[in-house]
């Protein structure tokens, strides 16, 4: 098998110098870590391929013999010809030993995520023992769902299938009373599986709640509009609220209420995630005028505009 350029293998120039050799060899050892791809077998070999390239290159006295003296550099000594026990492959120290010219740690590789000393990862692929992992927690993973109004607001449960693994589960989310559009919700241990025995990663499952028909939410109160005529509200009624859990309450509305005035109905509105505690329900009058008048109620709505000639917009906008 041929030999290896290694300045081709790092993909720089044959005048790089250190620091372009460094960050070229960690670029490669970065993408190709086998922590980031476990069963890639090419990636495992560019890995290796790169810590032999390095610890030629990263050296200055192995770097001018193998400008000098090519592939077979080894078996050079000071220009004195050939060595004996020449062979072809890398049989070099571990490039990855204390001091040596690869000494870099993951922390250093991968920006502080160290999960696998390297030089505990490359004792097996220059002779030194089987690879020995750290434990590293799994990856989060994130979701969104859609939950019912009511769900939200008195809690309840909400079954979420995902599918892992070519496998498809069911998990139990609980949505606690109050819970708010856009908030996010924790699941422990059910993200992704953790590497070297360690534990696995959180499943974050965002809350989207659908819209109610006629409820809209303020915080914790609840804001729905409820429509009466005009002689409900010029002469007071009892009217039919509706509310989130109780059906149905009767209220009272006083004379002469104008359209857009709100009414509180204290503690029917929504739980505080934490406390318990409700808010209220806001009851916004919105006066519906008759649409078809016979004569008769015409003529009786004339009279009494003959008899109450005030101007609702006097003083209204100034």
């Amino acid at each position: 098998m041929a030999k290896q350029d290694y300045y081709q293998t790092l993909g720089v120039s044959r005048s790089a110098t250190q620091d372009e050799i460094r960050k070229a060899f960690k670029k490669i050892a970065r993408e190709n870590h086998p922590d980031v791809k476990p069963d890639d077998k090419a990636a495992a070999q560019r890995f290796k391929d790169a810590a032999e390239a390095y610890d030629v290159l990263g050296d200055e006295e192995k770097r001018k013999k193998y400008d000098q003296f090519g592939a077979n550099w080894k078996h050079f000594k000071d220009g004195a010809g050939p060595q004996p026990g020449g062979g072809g492959g890398y049989y070099g120290p571990d490039p990855f030993r204390q001091g040596g010219p690869v000494d870099i740690d993951l922390q250093d590789l991968f920006g502080g995520s160290g999960v696998v000393d390297l030089g505990d990862l490359l004792g097996g692929m220059f002779g030194g023992g089987r690879a020995r992992h750290r434990a590293a927690r799994g990856q989060d993973v994130t979701t969104s769902i859609q939950v019912p109004f009511h769900t939200a607001a008195e809690g309840g449960n909400y079954d979420l299938t995902l599918s892992r693994g070519g496998k498809t589960e069911t998990l139990s989310v609980k949505i606690p009373a109050g819970m708010e559009d856009g908030k996010a919700i924790r699941l422990g241990g059910q993200g992704e599986p953790g590497m070297g025995g360690g534990p696995a990663g959180d499943l974050l499952v965002t809350i989207k709640v659908a819209a109610h028909p006629y409820f809209q939410r303020d915080g914790q109160n609840l804001l729905v509009e409820v429509p009466v005529s005009i002689t409900e509200a010029a002469l007071g009624a009892k009217i039919d609220v509706p509310t989130l859990n109780e059906g149905l309450l009767t209220m009272t509305l006083p004379p002469g209420t104008s359209s857009g005035a709100k009414l509180r109905l204290k503690g029917k509105g929504l739980p505080h995630p934490r406390t318990g505690q409700r808010g209220d329900e806001l009851v916004q009058i919105k006066i519906i005028p008759p649409k078809d008048l016979d004569d008769r109620s015409r003529e009786i709505l004339q009279e009494f505009a003959e008899r109450n000639p005030e101007d609702p917009r006097v003083g209204f906008y100034s």
